[in-house]
């Protein structure tokens, strides 16, 4: 196998996998708390930077970092628990930490997702264990006042936003746009208790017109992000069938309101090779009344016709393929009419004694006589009292024209 076929294969074979539970060493009813402890303990252990000459201590850290990240996150956890990681490897496609997969292996993923299959990319642990140990820099974010800045790939900038009880009761928003196209994360921290932040929510870059963007909306009502690798499979498996999968990807963001305090949040770089451009924007709801109820609205409205949307796919499909029995149906019908009409005038034409006319050449019609020569010649008239009269006509018009002369 080649350089080029192997790194391929690196990033797409399943490979064998332990129990989340087991790698991080905590029970099935372990409580968030304990999870973030026991990721935090093992982290810090088989770290690189402190393992340098150890190549097994980074393939532990990975399984670390893949582990927690199934068991932090509330529907994974569930889906895990219920259906192994098969359910969790179909919701996630294909999932890669860019910050530990080479400049080739990088390259091959690039272009996979250039040819549009849907690949997921994992936070770097770098920057969950620089948050859960509490060392990185907090850069405040005042509401109403939007930042441009420009973050390097497998990074992160966090901005803490702080909030009152009355801007907390009207809700919040927090959005990230890029002009550049650049892809993103926009990720939510909660405190712990040892002054660490533990990852709560996030939310993937989407090219939404032309720009792309994220955004988090803490509005009292339950919204709803939007999955778009479980459209891109849908599409891939049924293209006609796809836009009954359109919804499927609807997810119930975990955190629907925000209690007066400070929030950190991070806008993390994921694209393959270069650093991602962005602006960072939180706003109160109070000054958005309109656009919350709209939201709400449609929040609502997108739930229910996905729910119709499920009824309906069984009845188009049986209305599909009624329709096209009955368009083939039409088709033959039409074929066999034509043939049908073709053959009965053969038969209407075998009804004759007379021979039916050869088709002759021009060549063979030289000798035949113009419509102009016909002309003079009745029906009752032989071809010789014909030509005795043209012949008179003929010298009627010579002595005309010589009585003209003469006078």
């Amino acid at each position: 196998m080649s350089s080029n076929q192997k790194n391929a294969a690196d990033i797409l074979r399943l490979t064998a996998k332990r129990d989340p539970y087991d790698v991080l060493n905590v029970p099935r009813n372990a409580s968030d708390q304990e999870i973030k402890t026991a990721y935090r303990k093992l982290a810090l252990k088989y770290h690189p930077d402190k393992n340098v000459d150890n190549p097994e201590a980074a393939e532990m850290f990975k399984e670390i970092a893949y582990s927690y990240s199934i068991l932090s996150d509330p529907e994974k956890r569930r889906q895990y628990d219920v259906a192994g990681f098969e359910a969790v490897d179909l919701d996630d496609g294909m999932e890669l930490d860019l910050s530990n997969l080479g400049t080739m292996n990088t390259m091959f993923a690039a272009l996979f997702s250039k040819l549009g299959v849907p690949i997921k990319t994992s936070i770097s642990p770098y920057v969950l264990e620089e948050a859960i140990n509490g060392t990185v820099t907090i850069r405040p974010l005042p509401l109403g006042r939007p930042v441009n800045d420009r973050v390097e790939k497998q990074s992160a900038h966090f901005y803490g936003v702080t909030i009152s009880e009355e801007q907390a009761a009207a809700g919040i928003v927090v959005r990230v746009i890029s002009h550049a196209h650049s892809k993103f994360k926009l990720l939510y921290f909660e405190q712990e208790e040892n002054s660490g932040l533990g990852l709560a929510l996030q939310e993937d870059s989407m090219k939404t017109g032309k720009v792309t963007s994220a955004g988090m909306y803490f509005l009292h009502f339950q919204v709803y992000r939007l999955d778009m690798s479980m459209n891109v499979l849908a599409l891939a498996k049924d293209p006609d069938g796809s836009f009954f999968k359109k919804l499927e990807g609807l997810q119930p963001c975990e955190v629907s309101d925000l209690k007066a305090g400070t929030h950190v949040f991070a806008v993390y770089g994921d694209n393959f090779f270069k650093s991602a451009t962005y602006t960072i924007e939180a706003v109160s709801a109070e000054s958005f009344k309109d656009s919350a109820e709209k939201l709400k609205s449609v929040e609502a409205q997108l739930l229910s016709k996905r729910n119709e949307l499920k009824q309906f796919e069984t009845e188009y499909k049986e209305v599909l393929a009624r329709f096209t029995a009955v368009t083939n149906r039409f088709k033959e019908e039409k074929v066999a009419v034509d043939e049908l009409l073709k053959s009965r005038e053969k038969i209407q034409a075998s009804f004759s004694m007379v021979p039916q006319l050869k088709k002759h050449s021009s060549s063979s019609n030289l000798g035949t006589p113009t419509s102009d020569d016909k002309a003079g010649t009745s029906a009752d008239e032989s071809p010789g009292e014909s030509r005795d009269k043209n012949t008179k006509k003929r010298w009627f018009s010579m002595n005309l024209k010589a009585e003209k002369k003469a006078h």
